[in-house]
């Protein structure tokens, strides 16, 4: 599936939580996000609806065809979109500065070096530790 994205993203990093672990089949999933009228599919995608540990609901979109994970967020309904890295044509747009959820990091799973680490999520308080 095709999509197009406008300008550079808000944010881009790495999740190492156990969601996005066994979503993406890797040690961390690598994204980048982007207001909704930044991102445009120019095609359908599945939606897959997943309860997660935080009892939030993740909303993952992936290619009907080839079954690979674009997106992230409910298209029309979101405000912002996780675009998901290996769906890049071009590998080296991505530029990730942080990586979240770090305390549920694979043991196995290596970061590129020089990122912002997070505990959980950024700006929660037990970052400040």
């Amino acid at each position: 599936m095709r999509y197009q994205l406008q300008g550079a993203p808000l944010y881009a990093g790495f999740c190492c939580c156990a969601d996005c672990r066994k979503a993406s089949g890797a040690g961390a999933i690598p994204f980048m996000g982007y207001d909704a009228a930044a991102f445009k599919p120019a095609g359908p995608t599945k939606a897959i609806h997943t309860q997660l540990k935080n009892g939030r609901t993740a909303t993952r979109n992936f290619c009907q065809v080839c079954g690979s994970l674009i997106f992230g967020g409910e298209y029309g309904k979101s405000s912002q979109h996780t675009v998901y890295a290996g769906s890049l044509d071009d590998p080296n747009f991505f530029k990730p500065n942080h990586a979240i959820m770090t305390k549920d990091r694979a043991p196995w799973s290596a970061l590129p070096a020089g990122l912002e680490l997070h505990v959980g999520m950024p700006g929660e308080l037990h970052d400040a530790d």
